[in-house]
């Protein structure tokens, strides 16, 4: 008997349900997804089945249930409970969770000798059991306390001399969402989760631009499955957090299938661009000012400034004119220290446009621009549309609401293109000369 044969819960997996069955077929190769983890389960409630899920992927093993404080309340002492008549299961609550090379070292450390990690939590918890697993070679599964695309990737979001980096690992063995559970966390955590993943359009646009001109690594095939829940979401924005399961399963389909976007592609482009570089920085650079907000917070706000940016440059009726990439490097060094600088410096080299770069771009722009951008509109949603959807969600929207400084937004958004090696609408702007006035005007 399958763990998702005995309940008796309403499924709320959608596509997701197909992808772990092996039978949703990707149109772009005409076969199936074979994805690295092993069950999905998205249902009204778990509450009993608990057990049944674990002993499934885990059989026979010494169990560690890892929460923090918070989520042990909410979730981790009843997965913790329910798991007993498995055999040895025990739990550790981490008092000070934070996903750094330090942190993670602490929970390895703390976790020795159990086979099996069991995460109840968010993205700090389930980042963390994902990397300390994945570097000494134990198993992992999820309990989510909240949605978000954390939970589905294989990639973590870790803290690594003073710089954010998203380091591969590997998967989850299960993840397993309760969304009675989800109904109930706070609904500032189910806002920043929807504006984590409203940046589909301006991580898509760059991606495909990317590809567009240097023929870089690209797949429409997440972006597919994503259209399934997208414009219900959209449309029902400010519904998310009224406990309608319905709705606030459209969000959690979708920020599952963000995660899983490194399945086609083995990068995490798919769902983490420029706006994700913008909000690494507001992480590395705010120091003491930094409001505490949260990630989720700040890449939806991020993710409207890329919009208007893109909406600009490629809504125009003529092309930017490119020109080879300027490194400011000894003004980055005053800025940032010489260390950060030469990390910066090494990133931006990788991806930096010579002459004869420039000049092949600028002929292709002079030759076809139409024919250019005519893609890049078809996946990039107008500004307006993602306004109107994080207004109605209750979500910040400007830096202001953030609680950040506009003069340091402003040197962030000038200076963010540099922190990655990954070509976006920010380096297209800066190139063209573009970005500069762009950040002067932006409030």
């Amino acid at each position: 008997m399958t763990a998702t044969s005995i309940h008796h819960a309403k499924s709320y997996g959608g596509v997701i349900d197909q992808l772990v069955a092996g039978e949703w077929i990707d149109p772009t190769i005409g076969a199936p997804v074979k994805l690295p983890i092993d069950s999905i389960v998205i249902e009204s409630s778990l509450d009993g089945h608990e057990a049944d899920l674990i002993a499934a992927l885990h059989p026979k093993r010494p169990l560690l249930v890892v929460c923090d404080e918070n989520t042990r309340d909410v979730l981790g002492k009843r997965v913790y409970d329910a798991l007993q008549p498995l055999g040895q299961v025990d739990e550790y609550i981490w008092a000070n969770p934070r996903c750094s090379e330090e942190g993670v070292a602490e929970l390895m450390a703390e976790t020795r000798g159990y086979e099996t990690l069991i995460a109840v939590g968010s993205g700090t918890v389930s980042d963390s059991v994902k990397y300390a697993t994945f570097q000494d070679g134990r198993d992992y599964s999820v309990f989510p306390t909240s949605p978000m695309n954390a939970y589905s990737t294989p990639t973590a979001s870790v803290t690594s001399s003073g710089m954010k980096k998203s380091i591969t690992c590997h998967s989850a063995r299960g993840i397993f969402i309760d969304m009675e559970v989800l109904a109930h966390c706070p609904k500032r955590l189910v806002r920043a989760a929807f504006a984590d993943v409203i940046c589909r359009t301006t991580a898509q646009v760059d991606w495909l631009m990317s590809n567009l001109l240097f023929d870089t690594t690209y797949s429409p095939s997440p972006y597919i499955l994503l259209a399934y829940d997208e414009d219900g979401m959209l449309d029902h924005a400010g519904e998310l957090t009224s406990g309608n399961l319905d709705y606030l399963a459209m969000l959690t389909r979708i920020s599952t299938i963000m995660g899983l976007g490194t399945t086609f592609t083995g990068t995490t482009h798919s769902g983490s661009m420029a706006e994700h570089m913008i909000s690494h920085c507001i992480d590395m650079f705010a120091g003491e000012a930094h409001p505490g907000t949260s990630h989720g917070e700040q890449v939806g706000v991020t993710t409207l400034t890329l919009s208007a940016l893109q909406n600009q440059i490629l809504g125009a009726d003529s092309p930017p004119e490119v020109a080879p990439t300027v490194i400011p490097e000894d003004e980055l060094a005053a800025r940032y220290g010489s260390e950060m600088a030469g990390i910066m410096v090494e990133q931006t080299r990788k991806k930096a446009i010579d002459g004869a770069t420039a000049d092949r771009i600028n002929e292709r722009f002079a030759r076809n621009w139409d024919g250019f951008v005519e893609p890049l509109r078809q996946v990039m949603l107008p500004l307006q549309r993602l306004q109107t959807a994080m207004a109605a969600a209750g979500c910040q929207q400007t830096p202001e609401d953030l609680g950040l400084d506009p003069a340091f937004y402003r040197q962030i958004l000038a200076d963010g293109r540099f922190t990655r090696d990954r070509f976006t609408a920010l380096d297209l702007a800066g190139d063209s000369r573009l970005l500069e006035p762009f950040v002067a005007a932006h409030p």
